[in-house]
């Protein structure tokens, strides 16, 4: 398998990151490979779906965040689920929890947001976790892109658990915004659902126009990975994606020198 870049600072200020989802089921499985796959990975940043959001939650989630070398950036039992950690290599900016709308009788859905700075890069996050429903599902997918242009940042990353295929209306309304990071620059496995019988890519990592897709897929044969690990861990297995953000050519008033 091609190998995925490192993490690094560009000469221009450009960031090369590596960004990670995972659905980790509220940590009801085995906490330890989970967290040997997730340092594994060695992300800059996560997108967390099913986070602990209920008793303790805020133990659970810094648990999993001292766990893999990283900080708790934002979401969790506030977000209804979604969760974004970070390295020491992001400055935080700013972030925000979001609950969407409930429908009776579904779940609460939400986001975590945040915009963080890493090298000369200013990057929105959103860690989302749509609807089982298929209506519900495609509002959601309406409100992840309302999110992103209310963040009013140059470079965007989406990513969590779409609960639809890349062939679904709710994918395809939010792929044909954004980029699609297995569909640009495919590396590593597609499937993500379930680690006993990868059959459906229903989780994916998305960017706005700008940012350069270097690889993106689910990590099978990454140093430290193991098969045992990814399906002990959780019932998805994981994306991973490198990605190159441009630098802020203009930093906001207020931000400069």
């Amino acid at each position: 398998m091609i190998s995925l870049p490192d993490s690094r600072t560009e000469s221009d200020g450009s960031a090369v990151i590596r960004v990670l989802s995972y659905n980790v089921r509220s940590l009801r499985d085995d906490r330890e490979a989970l967290a040997r796959v997730i340092r594994a990975c060695e992300p800059d940043l996560v997108f967390v779906q099913e986070a602990p959001r209920f008793f303790r939650w805020r133990k659970r989630a810094a648990w999993l965040a001292a766990r893999t070398d990283l900080v708790v950036l934002s979401g969790g039992g506030t977000a209804a689920g979604p969760l974004l950690l970070c390295s020491l290599r992001a400055t935080v900016e700013r972030t925000r929890d979001v609950l969407l709308p409930l429908t009776p009788g579904l779940h609460r859905r939400g986001f975590a947001t945040a915009v963080v700075r890493i090298g000369g890069a200013r990057i929105g996050l959103l860690s989302c976790h749509l609807s089982l429903g298929s209506d519900e599902r495609f509002a959601q997918a309406g409100m992840v892109l309302d999110q992103v242009r209310a963040m009013d940042v140059p470079h965007t990353i989406v990513a969590g658990d779409i609960n639809d295929r890349p062939q679904g209306r709710s994918f395809r309304r939010l792929a044909g915004e954004f980029q699609d990071g297995w569909a640009v620059k495919p590396w590593g496995s597609e499937y993500t659902s379930t680690p006993a019988d990868p059959h459906q890519r229903i989780d994916a990592i998305f960017a706005t126009e700008g940012v350069e897709v270097l690889g993106c897929g689910v990590p099978l044969g990454l140093p430290g990975i193991v098969q045992s690990d990814l399906r002990a861990a959780t019932d998805h297995l994981p994306v991973l994606a490198a990605l190159r953000v441009p630098a802020v050519l203009n930093p906001p008033s207020g931000e400069r020198g």
